[in-house]
């Protein structure tokens, strides 16, 4: 069978699911009996519930006499890791972009990794029945992009297709009343404008896997396309490791895709893209080869993580009451074979103690790994996170993105004082349609916490997107962290209405009456910048004294809602989030008050 293989790419949230359930309905891949859910290839269920994606993954639809490899892609920056290790699998790209919103900073991101693998670009202006929508805008900004990232005379006359992929429509015309149903139009000029695959289907059997997944009867299986020759199941095969060692095994299992199911494939040929199951540590980039093949492909190149936080077994009072896996053990297996699956994630050992350092593309990136372990059964605890330093030509650099802020523009004055305070530089500012768009380069750990504020601060309208950019030199920056203090607990016990009560002046709680507390445990956002001891524990005395107000209800506001998002960037350099599967708190790493408050005396913040 003919065979085309492409790629997804886009910002988040500018269609790149729905688009591509919308293509496995155009083709001959379902019975017309046959149903499936929406965005089905979110099929992770943080994925299903925050309504983004997070891993890349494939699938494959038939279409007249060809086969059309897809790769869905995660359109969040702190997710391209995703993205740069498939560019090597596809021949094609489908760039996505939203007719309203126009490119955006993962855009960007994702359209240099396609020109600098010189793949072929088809340009999809995607929600064009939006309202406000301006589809010849955002061709105009494409066109733009292409040119400020420095595309080739011939990737300038890139094809434009104009679609919905909400309501199964698509025209060559940005004129809307032209959309006509269906995906036919998008899937003639894939196999017209997509190039088929540069392979040596003579040659000797070579093969580099971009994605891993498991399965409970095979193992490790290694998802990559086959650049020469063929293989069979039983061949013998040598994978050719990252440090150049060989080692040899049989090939167990081949894995084919079509739609939303695997087939057992007895033969694979070059150009299609197949999965291997047999080598129970097979990693992302590695070579495998047949016969007296042993020449490598190039390593997949990954972009360095930009933030990193601690991971340590959890050391509070609590310890052990709610997790099923709480041994430094587990939590090291499990961190070390999360990298083998993410090649963003690093994962080093604190010496000495029960302690990793995790380093990963960003916040969202570490919290969706504490998310999973959490519902795994893990219990744990996490630092603040932190940017990564390097020294560059003898000088300490830290990271800088770029960052786009869509608001209205009733509420940018408060976003450009905030953003002052972070040292971001204004680029440019456009207004539009009572809408107006920022464009800042930040530095990355300005963006650390930040993201709570702006969007109280924009009361819940405002849009941020951010992608890295480089390294410059370290600033001297004043103290970034949460300026106001926390209201800590100085005893240990349930947290009492009454208590409750009285402590309400001093700031806003974060746990309900009879919430149990330890000392050192965090309860609720001091209204001050000092941190406060608080007795939450407290009763009220009985006396034989009668009182005209005895019988007055306590009527408490209700605690603020906070996610595990919001916690990791509440939190300062000197406090801890305590995940488990059940709970998620926030506590003081020192947590005895006298101790606390003797090393706050000699350690002021800076």
């Amino acid at each position: 069978m003919n065979i085309k293989n492409i790629a997804i790419i886009a910002h988040v949230d500018h269609g790149k699911t729905t688009l591509v359930d919308t293509l496995l309905q155009a083709s001959d891949t379902f019975r017309k009996n046959e149903t499936h859910d929406n965005r089905v290839m979110d099929s992770n269920d943080l994925e299903k519930e925050r309504g983004i994606t997070i891993l890349a993954k494939n699938t494959a639809i038939n279409y007249l006499d060809y086969r059309i490899n897809i790769l869905d892609t995660p359109g969040h920056a702190d997710f391209s890791g995703e993205v740069e290790r498939i560019m090597g699998m596809v021949d094609g790209v489908l760039l996505l972009v939203d007719a309203y919103e126009g490119t955006m900073p993962q855009t960007r991101f994702v359209l240099k990794k396609a020109l600098e693998h010189k793949l072929k670009t088809i340009v999809v202006i995607n929600k064009v029945d939006r309202e406000f929508a301006d589809p010849d805008r955002a061709v105009d900004e494409v066109l733009d992009l292409f040119i400020e990232l420095g595309a080739e005379e011939e990737q300038l006359e890139f094809p434009v297709v104009y679609a919905s992929a909400f309501k199964n429509t698509s025209s060559l015309s940005s004129d809307v009343s032209t959309q006509v149903p269906g995906m036919k139009i998008l899937l003639d000029m894939i196999l017209k404008e997509i190039p088929d695959p540069k392979v040596d289907i003579e040659g000797l059997f070579q093969f580099q896997p971009a994605l891993l997944d498991y399965n409970d009867y095979v193992g490790r299986l290694g998802i990559g396309k086959i650049t020469k020759g063929s293989v069979k199941v039983g061949d013998q095969v040598n994978c050719i490791r990252t440090d150049g060692s060989i080692k040899s095994f049989k090939v167990q299992k081949l894995i084919g895709f079509i739609g939303l199911k695997r087939v057992e494939v007895t033969e694979a040929f070059a150009g299609d893209i197949v999965g291997i199951a047999g080598l129970a540590d097979l990693f992302v980039g590695e070579t495998i080869t047949k016969g007296g093949n042993e020449e490598r492909l190039p390593l997949i190149e990954i972009s360095e993580p930009t933030v990193q936080m601690n991971f340590g077994t959890n050391t509070s009072p609590f310890s052990g009451q709610e997790g099923q896996f709480v041994t430094a053990r587990k939590i090291e297996d499990y961190l070390f074979k999360e990298t083998e699956k993410d090649v963003s994630l690093r994962v080093e050992r604190v010496e000495g103690k029960e302690e990793w350092v995790v380093s990963g593309r960003g916040e969202l990136h570490l919290g969706i790994l504490i998310e999973n372990m959490r519902r795994l059964g893990f219990e744990f605890h996490v630092s603040r996170p932190r940017v990564i330093e390097k020294e560059i030509d003898g000088v300490i650099c830290e990271p800088y993105e770029d960052l786009q802020i869509d608001c209205p523009s009733e509420y940018i004055g408060s976003v450009i004082e905030m953003l002052g305070t972070k040292h971001a530089e204004l680029v440019t500012m456009h207004t539009y349609e009572n809408q107006t768009r920022l464009l800042y380069i930040i530095p990355s750990r300005g963006l650390i916490s930040f993201n709570t504020d702006f969007m109280t601060a924009t009361h819940g309208y405002g849009i941020m997107s951010h992608t890295f950019l480089e390294y410059r030199p370290k600033e001297k920056i004043g103290f970034l962290g949460r300026k106001l203090g926390a209201l800590v607990s100085s005893h240990s016990g349930p947290a009492t209405t009454y208590a409750c009560g009285q402590i309400e002046e001093r700031g806003e709680l974060l746990i309900e009456p009879g919430t149990e507390v330890y000392e050192g445990m965090i309860v609720g956002i001091c209204n001050r910048e000092e941190d406060l001891a608080v007795n939450i524990t407290r009763e009220k005395q009985q006396t034989n004294q009668r009182s005209s107000t005895k019988d007055n209800t306590v009527v408490l506001k209700r605690p603020k809602a906070m996610s595990l998002e919001n916690y990791l960037e509440f939190i300062n350099d000197d406090e801890l989030v305590e995940v488990t599967p059940k709970s998620i708190r926030v506590r003081k790493v020192i947590l005895n008050t006298n101790d606390r408050k003797r090393y706050d005396a000699y350690h002021p913040k800076k």
